[in-house]
């Protein structure tokens, strides 16, 4: 597992629910398609990420128990640190796999970041009631550890 920020090598780090049955499956799908390891990914319930979460204006005590989004930050902690939240985080991330997903993510900005987080907030709202909430967030695969903070 990854212990440190400095230690994702320019990678971006995904924070994502990590009792979010939907969330939980979005990350599965990222890690199988993220071949050329561009990505590594956090729960928001980790104490490593609340720094980031309060620079951002997320209440780390709130984000820990649902954050309501996905975030993607790019040179966590460092001088250059951005972020990404729900429609515009999903298109980054496609941005970073390999072909057609950047196509997709392209395409996905053609359409007003209105329309598009407003289809983001309609998932988030019932992703729980669909998906479920998990008691606790699942473990990595020790073939996936590496990839998480």
């Amino acid at each position: 597992m990854v212990s440190s920020f400095k230690e994702l090598g320019g990678r971006m780090l995904v924070i994502f629910d990590g009792r979010c049955g939907f969330c939980n499956r979005s990350v599965r799908w990222f890690l199988t398609r993220d071949r050329q390891d561009r990505l590594r990914f956090a729960p928001s319930e980790l104490a490593q990420v609340a720094g980031i979460l309060t620079r951002h204006g997320f209440s780390a005590s709130d984000a820990a128990t649902d954050p309501g989004t996905i975030l993607v930050v790019r040179d966590p902690g460092g001088p250059l640190e951005q972020i990404w939240v729900r429609s515009d985080a999903v298109v980054a991330l496609l941005h970073e796999l390999p072909r057609p997903w950047p196509v997709v993510g392209s395409a996905l900005r053609w359409v007003p970041r209105d329309v598009r987080d407003l289809g983001y907030r309609f998932i988030a709202r019932w992703r729980y009631c669909i998906w479920g909430r998990l008691k606790s967030c699942p473990v990595p695969t020790p073939e996936e550890q590496a990839r998480f903070l």
